[in-house]
């Protein structure tokens, strides 16, 4: 039966999706079937992605975009397929593993920071699994130098934060462990559009200035594919289409659908 997301035709086959990461690969994902107990959500699922380079997933609700993270960190059952780092496969190490060994870090769409805790036990508890407990001070030290709003703040509890303060100690506690892989889940959800402005400046200067590769799900398809280097589109659990960031904010069938336009 024939739905309003037919128009956006024929999926993208892995030449397409390697064209827009020729260099440098960092990630990919090959046809992952995964999902939560025996329910199958993404279905032969490809992604590659650079070191560096930005990517944001779109697409109705339902259709497998967080499911895609959730893949990536370990949180769900993966049926078929792999997912390799640099070449290395990583599909079976468990969350803490991909964290602490591999470099990849996920960031909660949800209010996760601990009201009663100051912002500097906050960010230390990113730290939490280092061997070396001296280097997560050195990195919560560090973290404290490029954001003031922070600093400002580390010995008050983290309730006192304005909605986009939180969402900046959420992810400055993520790079406490130094990952190159962030994972990050509805960045803008709730928030203010002047604190939405300022989350993506954040993310902006991970990549530009740290060459973290980022991969974000993003409600606001605009702001998303504005920030993103490259896009995809799921549907129902697969690609339905692929492409520069700027080119899919131009595609007529994207922009009905997904921006308002």
């Amino acid at each position: 039966m024939a739905n309003q997301y037919d128009v956006l035709g024929k999926a993208p086959g892995l030449e397409e999706l390697n064209k827009l990461s020729p260099s440098d690969v960092h990630l990919t994902i090959r046809g992952l079937n995964a999902g939560y107990g025996k329910m199958e959500i993404l279905h032969n699922f490809d992604l590659t992605v650079s070191k560096g380079q930005s990517l944001c997933l779109i697409g109705p609700n339902g259709a497998g975009k967080s499911t895609i993270l959730h893949s990536i960190y370990g949180f769900t059952n993966i049926f078929d397929g792999k997912i390799e780092l640099d070449g290395n496969e990583i599909t079976k190490l468990t969350p803490a593993e991909k964290l602490s060994k591999v470099g990849v870090a996920y960031i909660l769409q949800d209010n996760s920071v601990f009201p009663d805790m100051t912002v500097e036990e906050n960010l230390l508890m990113g730290g939490y699994i280092k061997d070396k407990q001296d280097e997560a001070y050195e990195e919560a030290e560090r973290i404290f130098q490029k954001y003031d709003r922070l600093r400002n703040r580390r010995n008050q509890p983290a309730k006192v934060l304005s909605g986009g303060e939180r969402r900046l100690l959420e992810i400055s506690r993520a790079l406490v462990m130094k990952p190159s892989v962030l994972l990050v889940d509805e960045p803008s959800i709730g928030l203010e559009p002047k604190y939405i402005s300022m989350v993506f400046e954040i993310l902006d200067d991970l990549q530009k200035a740290e060459k973290k590769t980022i991969i974000l799900v993003e409600q606001n398809a605009k702001k998303g594919l504005e920030f993103a280097d490259i896009g995809y589109v799921l549907v129902s659990g697969q690609t339905a289409i692929a492409g520069k960031g700027n080119d899919l904010l131009k595609n007529p069938d994207v922009g009905r659908l997904f921006l308002g336009g």
